[in-house]
């Protein structure tokens, strides 16, 4: 048995070797895990960008079960989901997965967003980092735009129709952009036919290419921790940081026990509620697409409402709901300027000063309340409401350079704290 034992390993150590004098496995898995030091004083917050990636793999291969059995023409679309849902085995779970990863995903890339505002990991040298991961955040919201047509329901047909009608309101080139989008003159089989193409091609490849990028960022400049010290000023003679641990076995280890609490969390909600309410999965939504039948009140999904809110907080001016659309496009991309907006010489929000935590106190409760303002219906109450949690949220960045530049920070320490 000792025998056979040891000529497997001699065997896989062989093929090992023949891989890697072809191809820089062992490089690779060096650089990228075995060798590559993380800070030693990570916390709860570091779970959320391996949770992200996970909710990727998740939602890659439950959507590639989906499209054996989809349909993706105006006749089929809504017949073929109640078909995966009620005839094909396991079918349910898959759609449930599906649906579910994609408000988690949200969940989770928001929380790591967070956790990039609390500790300044957009800040030097982090900038180019910053922006491949809003890059990743628009793109995974085109995507999740794109997928929410595919149903066919009413709430995926009126939704879809009036965030492409948007597009109409930007001037000059408003309705041919509109009219290019839908593929039609109005959101039609064309419309569902091009979103797919997009939602389960082009967009997961152009993903997978900023994954990369953000990753190989990452590891160039190294993780920042929640002291914001960089570990890579404080080496030891071998030239390894005092205060960095290699990312695989430990970090792997932490990660996985995420990976298992995450789970409980995810399948609770797949099992017991994969509608949430009709946050996840829209009540209207399990009725076919019907052009000639408006819903009551059409929203968006939840992790589009606050964007949403603001929209409709904007007033139009002469009937055109331009000003509105323009809000909502800064809304999402204003996140691109945090590097050049914050003033302050300190990364972590243990060393901040008040006006930073006041700040980004007063930023996650507008950008909650706008969520739920998005929900509901238009009052003028809920209207001036979302105008002034709006003015917040753009508080928050536009004085950003003067409260961070006037804020009495502490003075940060040499070495990691925990």
């Amino acid at each position: 048995m000792a025998d056979i034992e040891k000529q497997v390993i001699n065997g896989l150590t062989g093929l090992r070797d023949w891989v890697d004098a072809r191809f820089p496995l062992v490089k690779s898995w060096n650089e990228h895990l075995a060798k590559y030091y993380a800070p030693k004083n990570f916390n709860f917050w570091y779970f959320f960008g391996s949770l992200a990636l996970l909710v990727l793999v998740i939602q890659i291969l439950t959507g590639i079960w989906l499209t054996m059995n989809y349909n993706p023409s105006a006749e089929g679309a809504f017949a073929s989901v109640e078909f995966i849902m009620r005839d094909v085995p396991g079918g349910w779970f898959i759609r449930y997965m599906h649906s579910t990863g994609a408000s988690a995903f949200f969940v989770v890339i928001f929380l790591h967003m967070f956790r990039t505002l609390l500790y300044g990991s957009y800040k030097k040298p982090r900038e180019l980092l910053w922006l491949s991961g809003m890059a990743i955040y628009l793109v995974i919201m085109g995507e999740a735009f794109f997928g929410y047509l595919l149903p066919w329901g009413q709430m995926s047909y009126w939704g879809a129709q009036v965030i492409i009608s948007l597009f109409g309101a930007i001037p000059f080139i408003g309705p041919d952009l509109a009219e290019w989008i839908r593929g039609d003159f109005v959101v039609s089989g064309v419309t569902l036919n091009r979103f797919f193409s997009l939602h389960v091609i082009a967009f997961p490849l152009l993903l997978l290419g900023l994954i990369a990028v953000h990753i190989l960022a990452l590891h160039e400049v190294g993780s920042n921790n929640p002291d914001g010290i960089e570990i890579k000023k404080n080496k030891g003679a071998d030239g390894i940081p005092l205060d960095g641990i290699p990312f695989h076995p430990y970090y792997t280890v932490k990660d996985i026990f995420g990976v298992a609490v995450f789970f409980i969390f995810f399948f609770a909600v797949v099992f017991f509620a994969p509608e949430m309410g009709g946050y996840f999965l829209e009540h209207a939504n399990f009725n076919p697409a019907d052009p000639f039948k408006t819903p009551e009140h059409i929203a968006p999904v939840w992790y589009f409402t606050p964007y949403y809110a603001i929209l409709r907080a904007i007033p139009s001016i002469a009937g055109s709901a331009f000003p509105g659309v323009v809000a909502m496009g800064l809304a999402v991309n204003i996140f691109l300027l945090l590097p050049w907006l914050d003033r302050s010489p300190v990364k972590s929000i243990r060393y901040r000063g008040s006006y930073y935590k006041i700040a980004l106190t007063a930023f996650v409760i507008s950008f909650i309340a706008l969520g739920w303002l998005g929900m509901q219906g238009v009052t003028p109450l809920y209207t001036w409401l979302a105008r002034f949690f709006s003015v917040v949220y753009f508080a928050f960045f536009l004085l950003m350079p003067f409260y961070t530049a006037m804020d009495n920070d502490k003075a940060v320490p040499d070495r990691v704290t925990d």
